[in-house]
């Protein structure tokens, strides 16, 4: 299932995009998508009769995409965990998943603004496939028992301030927490959905200019043993993310002067089966 969510900020009401490209209105079978739904199967499958059986109303106009889902827990962020980024950066490739955080309050949907901070020179997209959580999950003994509590995956970009996140000192966090620097969405898409997470082709354009082209295939830690890996040192819980790294093709990896984002450029994003994004960067 593709699950979304629609309308103004801070009222988005829950959806479905049917086989036909159809918005369905999901507000008379749940009151939104958030980890409580996620982990109550009886509410997972009201939602799949009834989108088989056609008796959801279909959503009318064409209302704001909002973030796939409500009340995030926790965003996890899974940093240089593709060989080809690795490589353009000049980092040697971890031995362990280089593990940070990003605010939940930096969500936005996937069209919405995103703004660049003030005085920042070095603002840089990520396109990255974000894992959500569908049950509670602590110290995972294998893969098949990490890919078990994933309730779906979605788009996320992973906008950074590189300034902030390398030359500014102490942890990433301050490049990475900016206001609007997390655009996720448009769908959630249940698991059942995504046949092999490692299978997905990841592009990104800046003003029409294809940047990054790459494959889930490219991990150095595949979902799977992230998700175990993280069990290991933190509890997962239903509607918590995990941002599981981007490709090569980053500003930060490009000859100087590197060509990083400024108020006035477009960002459009898409991930095989996920859907895809587009922002405009404004000034803060």
């Amino acid at each position: 299932m593709k699950l979304l969510r629609v309308g103004p900020a801070g009222a988005e009401r829950p959806a479905l995009l049917d086989q036909d490209g159809v918005l369905r209105d999901l507000s008379g079978i749940v009151p939104d998508i958030d980890g409580s739904v996620l982990a109550d199967r009886a509410a997972l499958d009201r939602i799949a009769a009834a989108a088989a059986d056609g008796s959801l109303p279909a959503v009318p106009g064409t209302p704001r995409t909002g973030p796939p889902l409500a009340r995030i827990g926790k965003i996890v962020c899974i940093g240089l965990n593709y060989h080809d980024h690795a490589t353009e950066t000049g980092a040697t490739p971890p031995a362990e998943p280089v593990v940070f955080m990003k605010a939940p309050d930096t969500v936005v949907g996937p069209d919405d603004t995103v703004l660049v901070p003030r005085g920042s020179q070095k603002t840089d997209w990520e396109v990255e496939l974000a894992v959500v959580i569908g049950r509670e999950l602590r110290y995972a003994a294998s893969h098949e028992e990490a890919l078990d509590a994933v309730a779906g995956y979605a788009i996320a970009h992973d906008v950074s301030e590189r300034e902030y996140q390398i030359e500014r000192g102490g942890q990433w966090d301050k490049g990475k927490n900016c206001e609007t620097f997390n655009p996720l969405g448009p769908w959630l898409v249940t698991a059942d959905e995504v046949l092999d997470p490692q299978a997905l082709p990841l592009k990104l354009w800046v003003n029409g200019e294809l940047k990054q082209d790459g494959t889930t295939a490219d991990m150095i830690f595949p979902v799977a043993e992230v998700v175990r890996y993280l069990s290991h040192f933190m509890t997962l819980y239903p509607g918590d993310v995990i941002n599981t790294g981007t490709p090569a093709g980053v500003a930060l990896g490009q000859p100087d002067p590197k060509p990083y984002l400024r108020a006035g450029d477009v960002v459009e994003i898409a991930v095989e089966g996920l859907g895809r994004q587009r922002q405009e960067f404004h000034p803060a």
